[in-house]
């Protein structure tokens, strides 16, 4: 039974943080631990960029279907869309109104949807569902089912995204929403389906002397954050402070059964690692 202190005017219920102001630095400090559940760390998120498959039609995208259904049976798997083009014809709409970032965000999320329910209609026959996010504690059971769960990636804040401190484009885009699904669950590997063969030293589409980066640490790339990036910049920001992801996966979806070879564990595409925590 918990012990009830009082005293000062108020009833607190005894733990360390009674009568602590939890944004005192010191009182966080005090909070800091490696121990943190992992919920499920066996999950593999796999993520397909909407402007890079979506966008080009049945060519890329029923190849990659067949593919996810091949594979479900091996591994527990959660299936992130991205927007695409939608996106971006949307936030271009949404600015010229003057919208709030807020309400751009959201505008963003609903726009993923229509993207999760055409990969549902593709994937149906082999056991897929839209995970809607009020449905997220419905997550285990869907997988311990042998269902196939696809989910939207953003807007991870909805309304509340933060204001950016640059324009008024949100801050927090399809990957890293989908990096955060991955954090949240205790997921260890993300993988990112793109239409590229991994992360460059220089954005391959403009620069014919771009050098593929096959592996690199989290420390290293932040160190040498190249201009151009495949994936949104504020991930990497956040997974300097992240408990769970050890590795982020880049593979081009363009290649049949390269994802089959990631998921297996072979040296494709671009593999960023986390460095251990230390005590």
């Amino acid at each position: 039974m918990s012990k009830l202190v009082t005293g000062d005017g108020r009833t607190h219920i005894a733990s360390s943080l009674m009568r602590e102001s939890l944004v005192d630095r010191s009182v966080i400090a005090k909070t800091d631990s490696d121990r943190e559940f992992s919920i499920m760390p066996d999950v593999k998120l796999v993520g397909l960029g909407g402007h890079s498959i979506f966008d080009r039609g049945k060519e890329a995208l029923f190849p990659l279907a067949e593919e996810l259904a091949s594979l479900r049976h091996r591994y527990k798997m959660m299936i992130g869309v991205g927007g695409g083009t939608r996106v971006r014809h949307t936030i271009s709409i949404a600015l010229d109104l003057g919208l709030p970032t807020g309400g751009v965000a959201q505008l963003v999320g609903a726009m993923e949807e229509a993207n999760a329910v055409f990969l549902n209609a593709l994937l149906a026959k082999h056991g897929s569902i839209v995970m809607q996010r009020e449905h997220f504690w419905e997550l285990p059971l869907y997988l311990e089912s042998g269902m196939l769960p696809i989910v939207i990636s953003i807007p991870p804040y909805h309304f509340w995204e933060p204001p950016p401190e640059h324009g008024p484009l949100p801050t927090h885009g399809s990957d890293f929403g989908l990096f955060i699904h991955a954090e949240v669950l205790g997921m260890e590997k993300l993988y990112f389906v793109k239409d590229e063969d991994g992360l460059y030293d220089r954005d391959p589409k403009k620069h014919k002397d771009a050098k593929l980066i096959k592996k690199i640490s989290l420390g290293d790339l932040l160190a040498n954050m190249p201009e151009d990036l495949i994936l949104d910049r504020q991930l990497f920001t956040a997974w300097k402070t992240a408990r769970h992801v050890r590795e982020v996966h880049i593979v081009n979806g363009l290649k049949k059964g390269e994802l089959t070879r990631a998921l297996a564990g072979e040296d494709v595409g671009t593999v960023i690692t986390k460095e251990a925590r230390h005590a």
